[in-house]
């Protein structure tokens, strides 16, 4: 073993663990203690530096820095991280004043982001308050990316959501909505110094099962989600089958019983421990009465008149394979009737845009090949970061990509190498740790964690925007 180096302030983010697992490497322990003495303001600011959306976060982080709580060692539940970035969000004062400075002097240098969601939201953050010019084209009508399309209101108010997004924007974003970029090509001749690609990953995975063309009442869940977020769809049959067991299938079917069904079921091919849903997702599903059914694996969609009104499912148990990974044994088939169906099933990135001559090298996936330290793909200056680069993943992973490609944008336009960088957990406007920030007592608070209410289930169907955590 290595002797301990305090110099290095790697150190101080590793010795913590739940700061460590955070991507963005939040300063857990700081603002746990700033809401436990009252400085709800000072805890928001704090979160801010490295995750920009404390409020948004607080309700949809899939929380990667709970699972290696040291809380989880003592009694087997982590203290409630995620949801203390809500209460620090829910009571803290006007925050506009204290807010990043924008030089009146600009540097001269213009960077292009290409998508508006949470990746380049972060990038334009962290480039504004040091003079750069920062443009960002969005194809939609409103920003936001999947954090507006794709998470309902009753998870996600909007008021939340357009506030942290608006602190960005009134930096001095030039915003061009309504833009899609149909030619990366020609977006590079244009006179910026940088671009960055954070255009998610937008396009649902398909189920290319006998019948899936022939009725217009099977969707895909993202499509579905925007188009029910876009009001073109107010209203759903009452059986409804979601196809999937993640957190985007957990959406769709609390979303189905809002829109009027009565019968959700969520269909899995595998059992509960290989679901990708968050525990606390599913736990919010049951809850509302969604039935999941495991070990039932779709086969075929049945049409009647250009009208899906079933689906016949291999019953399946598995079984390990030879090479490790786990085989499905057919014990026999079931027909589920349904007025809709939703496939949850996943999602992909589409590159049609980029053009396969300009520098920029895809791998046999036909993704583009993207450096894991610097976020610059093979053409210099080009960067990409979020859903983008490496697939679907949670908001606060886009963050700290956002974080690291505004790094390597930075060094880029200042001839800098992009390999000189700040110590890793640090982005460019964190402050250094010192050791008197550290001088915590081994003693904790020995009070169980307790669940956040919820509106009751005779209230929170009324309407798609009724928010069900009440905080």
């Amino acid at each position: 073993m290595k002797p301990t180096d305090t110099r290095n302030p790697d150190h101080y983010h590793r010795v913590v663990d739940c700061q460590w697992g955070c991507p963005a490497h939040t300063n857990v322990p700081e603002y746990i203690r700033l809401i436990a003495n009252g400085q709800y303001t000072e805890s928001y600011l704090l979160n801010r530096k490295s995750n920009i959306f404390p409020g948004i976060l607080g309700r949809t982080c899939d929380r990667p820095c709970e699972p290696v709580c040291r809380r989880v060692r003592l009694d087997g539940e982590p203290v409630a991280i995620c949801r203390l970035k809500r209460v620090a969000s829910d009571l803290r004062d006007d925050i506009t004043g204290f807010l990043p400075a924008i030089p009146e002097e600009r540097n001269g240098k213009r960077i292009a982001c290409i998508g508006a969601g949470c990746a380049s939201l972060t990038v334009a953050n962290d480039l504004l308050p040091l003079g750069y010019e920062v443009t960002i084209f969005e194809k939609l009508a409103k920003p936001g990316g999947l954090m507006w399309t794709n998470i309902p209101e009753f998870r996600l108010p909007a008021k939340v959501l357009w506030e942290e997004i608006d602190y960005i924007l009134d930096m001095g974003v030039d915003l061009r909505l309504n833009s899609p970029i149909d030619s990366l090509a020609a977006l590079l001749e244009e006179d910026y110094d940088a671009f960055f690609i954070g255009s998610g990953a937008p396009k649902g995975k398909e189920l290319n099962l006998p019948g899936r063309w022939d009725s217009e009442q099977i969707h895909i869940g993202i499509e579905w989600l925007e188009s029910v977020r876009f009001g073109h769809i107010d209203k759903c049959g009452d059986r409804v089958l979601v196809i999937g067991v993640g957190n985007t299938a957990m959406d769709c079917c609390r979303t189905a019983q809002r829109l009027g069904a009565s019968d959700v079921k969520v269909m899995a091919r595998k059992t509960k421990p290989h679901f990708k849903a968050s525990p606390w997702e599913l736990e919010d599903a049951i809850e509302e009465q969604v039935e999941i059914l495991e070990n039932h694996s779709p086969s075929r969609f049945i049409i009647e008149d250009g009208k899906v009104v079933a689906m016949e499912f291999d019953l399946v148990t598995w079984h390990p394979g030879e090479n490790g990974r786990l085989r499905a044994e057919k014990l026999g088939s079931k027909i589920i009737e349904c007025d809709e169906v939703i496939l949850a099933i996943g999602q992909d990135t589409a590159f049609p845009w980029i053009e396969r001559d300009i520098g920029i090298d895809f791998n046999k996936w036909d993704m583009p090949i993207v450096d894991k330290t610097t976020f610059m793909t093979s053409r210099p200056g080009v960067f990409m970061g979020g859903d983008a680069a490496w697939g679907p993943e949670n908001i606060i992973w886009g963050v700290e990509h956002g974080h690291q490609a505004a790094i390597s944008i930075h060094a880029w336009c200042e001839g800098r190498p992009l390999t000189d960088r700040p110590p890793e957990g640090m982005n460019l406007i964190s402050q250094k740790m010192g050791l008197h920030e550290w001088s915590y007592s081994n003693d904790y608070d020995e009070a169980e964690r307790v669940k956040m209410r919820h509106v009751d289930l005779q209230e929170r169907f009324k309407r798609l925007d009724i928010e069900v955590e009440e905080g």
